[in-house]
């Protein structure tokens, strides 16, 4: 049924990942909002949201990775707890109304905390590692769970908490996603019945040239405050399509 409507997925999931890459983002949780309107099959929404994210943070990663905002020390534990909790999230298949109408208001509140909040421009403190591991593991479970890559939880905690500026956070978030997604199409394809529908490839294309586009401006060219913005428009949308999509 979705092939039908390929050009208007093309052309979304274009301003998509242009505008989530801004924030390191690879814009699972759009994709999603996008295909549920579109009447995509939900078995099918989990592996093309993954496989787009792919793309997406593969392009985000190296353009913030260039641009000298990536902190190592912040970056390892929690991915390390994240990645065997994410492969596990895209092996179950679990109904969860609860968890998205919860995670919807979250993203809410969160989004409006940071628009609000005065941009830090120095180095932050990275978290203990045990505390960061912690916090990976239950990233990874529940973006596994759902479908994305796990930036629109971790960015927001990097920023509220102070342990890192908009654009640390993003080049945090960038591999992060693009790890977590990894795993989760690997635990998904364990289980899965289904594989994804040919016509996934057309939808590459747009959404490599909008991560292109969308990192590069993050990385080198918006301001602090202005990828705050994004940032908070980004979750949002994210937050909206929990609690109606």
């Amino acid at each position: 049924m979705w092939e039908t409507n390929l050009m208007v997925l093309e052309v979304a999931f274009l301003l998509i990942a242009t505008l989530y890459s801004i924030t390191g983002h690879g814009g699972a949780s759009g994709y999603i909002a996008v295909m549920a309107l579109l009447g995509v099959a939900p078995q099918e929404m989990k592996p093309i949201a993954l496989s787009l994210n792919i793309i997406v943070s593969v392009v985000a990663t190296i353009q913030f990775y260039g641009a000298g905002h990536f902190r190592r020390e912040l970056f390892l534990p929690f991915i390390l707890g994240s990645l065997p909790l994410a492969m596990l999230g895209g092996y179950l298949q679990l109904p969860v109304p609860w968890f998205n109408a919860l995670m919807g208001l979250v993203l809410i509140f969160a989004a409006l905390r940071i628009f609000f909040r005065p941009v830090q421009t120095s180095k932050e403190n990275a978290p203990a590692w045990g505390i960061a591991c912690v916090v990976g593991a239950a990233i990874g479970l529940l973006s596994g769970l759902i479908g994305v890559g796990g930036g629109i939880f971790l960015t927001p905690l990097l920023l509220l908490l102070g342990w890192a500026n908009p654009k640390q956070a993003a080049a945090v978030s960038a591999p992060f996603i693009l790890l977590n997604s990894i795993a989760g199409l690997a635990g998904f394809s364990m289980q899965a019945t289904h594989s994804l529908p040919p016509s996934t490839i057309w939808l590459a294309l747009p959404v490599l040239v909008g991560g292109l586009v969308g990192s590069y401006l993050g990385s080198r060219s918006l301001a602090m405050r202005s990828i705050s913005g994004v940032l908070s428009a980004v979750l949002l949308i994210a937050g909206a399509k929990l609690l109606y999509v």
